[in-house]
């Protein structure tokens, strides 16, 4: 027994009802109005007196032609992208949690050496005291020293809930920050004017925000691979800084509420519709807001300007967004150089808006800001997301065949099925 058409009737009926309730985006639509008045409010965003999100200059939208873009060169010569592939955190009959993550960089032209070179981490937990891990020492080298892995273990009574989470988070950090600060000197030593995109945030976000709230449950303040972790990004950005040398997080799937929890914490009475910072700015930059014909949008990219975010809500504190939060790290520029900076840009022809951050020490210099805007808007325009990092990911992704055999070879050890996994099977790929 399935759906029939009396259902199929009804069902339509409640979208009909539903979708009335709303306007087409159109020139009178409610929400420009609304929309303007938040962006006239990002030129400066506080809370309780700190600075939440601030304009990098004047609060701007703009739109680059896709075809003109397409008719330039590439602004930088060689492009390196970081990616890692995960067989996600699973769980087993006698109490052990495991997640291994596979790490690799992709170049653009392509270097067959650099593509070559990977990392490998296992993370464990489980609960008992008397279970034996038989951990690494440091790295253990294969393929004639193209390849490193290691077996981490968070430390029993850590971790309460969230398990598989924070040993997936934990299990890809460690892998993309080893696997970056390995291959910084290799890519350096090229001395070509290089551009290095990131998959996703340029920070390990979750991680930071265990280490900063206080949990009986999630205790990794302590945990030695967490530190490992802040410590490393924070290495990554000297490095970039430093040397001035161009770096990205390309966000495919923004998340973050920081803005409109901001915004609603700060008036009450500011009625906004929107829960997600995505939303507001996907609708902000879409053009058939201002009347614009769908077929001629689509022949654009629109972005919005650079902003800094120095601060963003850890339960009810606001702290610093980079890495500094924890007190555990030690970097060599001022605390501000490493505050999240982004822009939006939004592609009216995939209906998909992505988040371009980087550290502000780097954007804060106008000429590179504006190289990597322009190299961003490039790479959009070639293939949407950037080549390069589809290249990483094709590369370092660990396909459901192989996730498959590397369960099976447990022989002591026994998964822990769940009906929804016999019902619903594993076919995505990461």
């Amino acid at each position: 027994m399935t759906l029939e058409p009396v259902h199929i009737k009804e069902i339509h009926e409640i979208v009909d009802r539903i979708d009335t309730c709303f306007q087409k985006d159109d020139d009178y639509c409610a929400d420009n109005e609304r929309i303007s008045n938040i962006l006239d409010r990002l030129k400066k965003l506080e809370y309780n007196g700190k600075i939440v999100l601030k304009s990098i200059g004047p609060v701007t939208r703009g739109k680059v032609s896709i075809e003109k873009m397409l008719q330039t060169r590439d602004p930088f010569p060689q492009t390196y992208s970081c990616d890692s592939g995960s067989t996600t955190a699973k769980t087993f009959d006698n109490g052990l949690y495991l997640d291994f993550c596979h790490c690799a960089i992709a170049s653009t032209p392509s270097d067959l050496d650099i593509h070559s070179k990977r990392t490998i981490v296992a993370a464990a937990y489980t609960a008992s005291d008397k279970v034996y891990i038989n951990t690494s020492k440091g790295w253990e080298i294969f393929d004639s020293g193209s390849g490193r892995k290691k077996i981490i273990r968070i430390q029993p009574g850590l971790l309460n809930k969230k398990v598989t989470d924070i040993l997936h988070d934990v299990a890809l950090y460690l892998s993309e920050s080893e696997h970056i600060l390995w291959m910084l000197e290799r890519i350096k030593n090229e001395k070509k004017e290089s551009f290095f995109i990131m998959d996703g945030p340029i920070y390990p976000k979750r991680v930071m925000y265990w280490m900063v709230v206080d949990s009986e449950d999630v205790n990794i303040r302590i945990d030695p691979n967490s530190e490992k972790i802040i410590q490393n990004y924070i290495d990554i950005m000297d490095h970039h800084i430093e040397n001035m040398e161009p770096l990205v997080g390309f966000v495919k799937n923004p998340e973050d509420m920081q803005i409109m929890l901001a915004l609603k914490k700060g008036d009450g009475e500011l009625d906004i519709p929107w829960l997600v910072d995505a939303q507001f700015f996907k609708n902000a930059l879409s053009p058939e807001k201002t009347g614009s014909n769908r077929k001629i949008a689509e022949k654009y990219i629109t972005y919005t300007n650079w902003f800094i975010q120095p601060n963003q809500f850890y339960e009810k504190m606001l702290r610093s967004t980079s890495p500094l939060v924890a007190d555990l790290a030690n970097g060599k520029f001022d605390a501000e150089d490493y505050a999240l900076s982004f822009f939006m840009a939004y592609v009216p022809k995939m209906n998909i808006i992505f988040k371009i951050e980087s550290p502000y020490g780097l954007i804060k210099n106008n000429e590179m800001r504006g190289r990597i805007t322009r190299k961003v808007l490039y790479d959009m325009a070639m293939t949407g997301i950037p080549k390069t990092l589809s290249k990483a990911d094709s590369i370092a992704k660990i396909p459901v065949a192989e996730r498959q055999h590397i369960v099976n070879r447990f022989r002591n050890s026994r998964i822990d099925t769940n009906y929804n996994e016999t019902r619903w099977d594993e076919k995505d790929e990461r």
